[in-house]
């Protein structure tokens, strides 16, 4: 990094402390104001989009990105502390200039967050679940998990997502890992179903660890796929999270048979009213060699959830992001290395959480270079692998191009208990990727063209992110 950029990164780091404190004064009052103080301390010409964006978004006090903001003001004070000082200084400013100079350097993708499976076990079996696939016997040790930390903080990683398998299984472990990484920020996914009052008094003790709890629409759609009496046991792990004054989400996987139970008013107000903050909503995934693909969403269902949750955007006080329908917004596909790897619960290090192959395991290598391995590289060359941001994936839209690369690079399933082939997943997409491939071209054509027309007639490029666009290599290309 040179020295302007280092001198920009530090007046930025200034100016959001300055902001942050201006807000705690008096947040209704000030968080209209903000943008005028960023204003006075950061040049005219620097993230001009970004700043306009947020300056829009808060301008209305009636406004839900408002009332958003004013929910994030009624938590733990030194909770959120903690949290804007992480997320946004430690991984989002800092962090990220140290990922680009070593994706610069080592001519590979770094991630901004690194998942990885504590252990595979989990207290439930729900449908069409794939860490269910991985068995229940396959731990990493604290020493491991603290090892992956160390060596993703080198790299600049200052995010880490622990997934499974149900990570509270080992809630001592997870609180010794905030403790011993107070810089780092840590999101759980999780059922919900174990948490209790000691467990919530820890979370608030150590201020750096939040949960996504899984949620699948009404009572009866969450309890059809996750069992009986689930849905009543996250709510009340929620209410405890909320009397602490502590942040939390969900997490959902939206199915052919769950779409319009999500797609509602009532689910959505039914999450802001228990104090959710953020949605993290995934398409369901055929990955298992016994996976089904009935739970696959029809086009028509997709479209709708697109429509609804792009709709309550602009209504509803919750952040929320769609991890197959918002590619356009990180330049396609994010895994590999280019947002984000995976780790499951035996040491394999896979691209995605959702695609289970691998060239290399954590105990046998570095991180580096797990992320320097014959598929890392595939992927770091072949994004986007597809121009059309609603057919992002190398394997539900693009399933060519995942039998391809697990081929040319070697790359072995790494599902320990019913291996399945590339070729055997990628058959249960094919049908699916032509399917919705109709309906994504005219959605993605309209796309391009409401995007010219706000943007004096010029569609811009959609293939930005990529952190090591600057040196590029070109050595596992695939057609």
């Amino acid at each position: 990094m040179n020295l302007f950029d280092k001198a920009k990164q530090a007046a930025i780091a200034t100016a959001v402390n300055t902001a942050l404190s201006y807000l705690e004064k008096d947040p209704e009052k000030n968080i209209p104001r903000l943008m005028e103080l960023v204003d006075k301390v950061v040049p005219a010409d620097w993230y001009v989009h970004q700043r306009n964006t947020i300056r829009n978004a808060i301008k209305d006090p009636d406004s839900n990105w408002y009332k958003l903001l004013l929910n994030i003001y009624s938590l733990d004070p030194a909770v959120r502390e903690t949290f804007f000082r992480n997320f946004i200084i430690e991984a989002s400013l800092k962090g990220s200039s140290i990922q680009y100079e070593a994706a610069r350097e080592n001519q590979c993708n770094i991630p901004w967050a690194i998942l990885l499976d504590p252990t595979s076990a989990c207290n439930l079996k729900c449908t069409g679940c794939w860490a269910a696939e991985y068995g229940h016997k396959l731990n990493l040790t604290l020493e491991e998990i603290d090892s992956i930390i160390n060596q993703g903080l080198e790299l600049g990683v200052h995010f880490y997502i622990y997934t499974g398998g149900e990570p509270t299984v080992r809630k001592k472990d997870l609180i010794r890992l905030c403790e011993m990484h107070p810089d780092c920020e840590f999101l759980s996914f999780t059922n919900g179903t174990l948490f209790d009052e000691e467990f919530c008094d820890e979370i608030k003790r150590v201020k750096n660890f939040i949960p996504a709890f899984s949620l699948e629409g009404s009572e009866e759609a969450n309890d059809g796929r996750r069992g009986n009496g689930v849905y009543q046991k996250v709510l009340h792990s929620m209410d405890l999270l909320k009397e602490r004054g502590l942040p939390f989400g969900v997490s959902t996987c939206y199915t052919s048979a769950n779409v319009e139970s999500i797609c509602t008013d009532e689910f959505f107000d039914n999450l802001v009213d228990h104090g959710v903050l953020f949605a993290w909503f995934f398409h369901f995934m055929p990955t298992g060699f016994n996976s089904s693909t009935e739970l696959l969403p029809s086009p028509a269902q997709r479209q709708l959830m697109i429509k609804t949750l792009r709709g309550f955007r602009s209504t509803k006080p919750i952040f929320t992001i769609d991890f197959q329908n918002d590619a356009e917004y990180c330049g396609g596909c994010i895994a590999g290395g280019r947002q984000y790897l995976h780790i499951n619960a035996n040491g394999d290090v896979e691209p995605c959480v959702f695609i289970h192959y691998s060239n290399c395991n954590i105990r046998e290598t570095s991180l580096l270079d797990a992320l320097k391995s014959p598929l890392f590289l595939a992927y770091h060359d072949n994004q986007p692998f597809n121009d059309n941001m609603l057919l992002p994936c190398p394997m539900l839209e693009n399933p060519t191009r995942l039998r391809q690369m697990v081929e040319e690079t070697g790359a072995k399933p790494t599902d320990l208990q019913a291996p399945e082939s590339a070729e055997h997943l990628c058959a249960k997409c094919d049908e699916y990727s032509r399917n919705w491939k109709e309906a994504a071209d005219v959605l993605w054509e309209k796309t391009l063209e409401r995007k010219a027309a706000a943007n004096g007639g010029v569609v811009p490029d959609m293939s930005w992110g990529k952190k090591s666009d600057p040196l590029p290599s070109k050595k596992t290309k695939v057609s």
